[in-house]
């Protein structure tokens, strides 16, 4: 797995394997949140057969799918509220990572400062700067 840290809380990944939840369960993680819709590519899990595994392997999971440009207040809000009530850390994945930072990001807005947000992407490998507008307001 490629586990990219952002937060003691949250690290996310490109999309992960089904046998990949058991070394996350193995890693310490109490979660996992899948933000990639079914059907985005040929051959990937299906969120049920990823919430099937991470129930085996003793994970919490949620699945809030995000379509590439697509990113609203309802997913926003409903990664913040999963952040919250699952237990922790929480491992997210997309299909590259970049939608769960994204979604982090977002949802740390008005919370953490803007510069620290970018920062924590950026150092995980992520270039979130056009969000900047969008996390400025909050």
């Amino acid at each position: 797995m490629d586990v990219r840290f952002l937060t003691d809380g949250l690290h996310v990944a490109p999309q992960i394997a089904l046998d990949d939840l058991a070394e996350a369960a193995r890693r310490g993680y109490g979660a996992v949140i899948s933000n990639r819709p079914d059907d985005e590519e040929p051959g990937q899990p299906s969120a049920r057969a990823v919430q099937q595994a991470a129930q085996a392997a003793g994970l919490g999971f949620a699945h809030i799918p995000v379509r590439p440009g697509q990113l609203g207040e309802g997913e926003i809000a409903a990664f913040r509220r999963a952040l919250d009530d699952l237990p922790g850390p929480v491992l997210a994945f997309c299909r590259s990572g970049t939608r769960s930072a994204m979604l982090w990001a977002m949802s740390e807005a008005g919370r953490r400062p803007v510069e620290d947000i970018l920062s924590r992407a950026r150092d995980a490998g992520y270039d979130l700067s056009p969000l900047r507008p969008r996390l400025d307001r909050g």
